[in-house]
């Protein structure tokens, strides 16, 4: 089963979804994450996070969902809604969910308070991949609707 993470810019949130659910995830599930407007490189705050959690960011970069290798199963949109944004809708015969998170890219404050946004963001993140991956997935991707209702369920939680 293959899992996009998207967002509008490609460069952060999704990122770290991407990267953090091919980190955990057990064999026969991979992550892509695209944008609908990529900015074409990589939030380097994400990166270093990313590598200080011990997670390799080897071979990701920003790319657009027309540039996908192939057609995901599933897509959990990453938005935050403080900020207004628009969450980009992937069409196509795919199960999607929302897991709305405030983009630490656009956070302002001291260097230590940048970081701690983009850490906020991470666990998040990672503890709603966790909550994912612990999910009795060989039933589940055989049943969308309940697949669907337990990622609802996930998009609401915070660690």
């Amino acid at each position: 089963m293959n899992v996009l993470f998207l967002c509008t810019g490609n460069s952060c949130r999704s990122l770290m979804g991407e990267a953090t659910f091919n980190h955990l995830a057990p064999e026969g599930w991979h992550a892509l994450s695209a944008g609908s407007k990529p900015l074409g490189k990589l939030n380097g705050r994400a990166l270093a996070l990313l590598e200080q959690e011990g997670i390799s960011t080897e071979g990701y970069y920003s790319k657009s969902w027309n540039d996908l290798p192939l057609t995901p199963d599933v897509v959990i949109s990453v938005c935050g809604n403080a900020a207004k944004e628009t969450c980009p809708a992937y069409l196509g015969p795919v199960l999607r969910s929302h897991w709305g998170v405030e983009d630490p890219a656009h956070a302002e404050g001291t260097e230590e308070e940048i970081r701690a946004e983009f850490m906020v963001a991470y666990r998040i993140l990672r503890h709603r991949i966790e909550q994912f991956l612990a999910l009795p997935l060989d039933e589940l991707k055989n049943d969308r609707d309940r697949l669907k209702a337990e990622l609802d369920r996930i998009g609401t939680l915070f660690p």
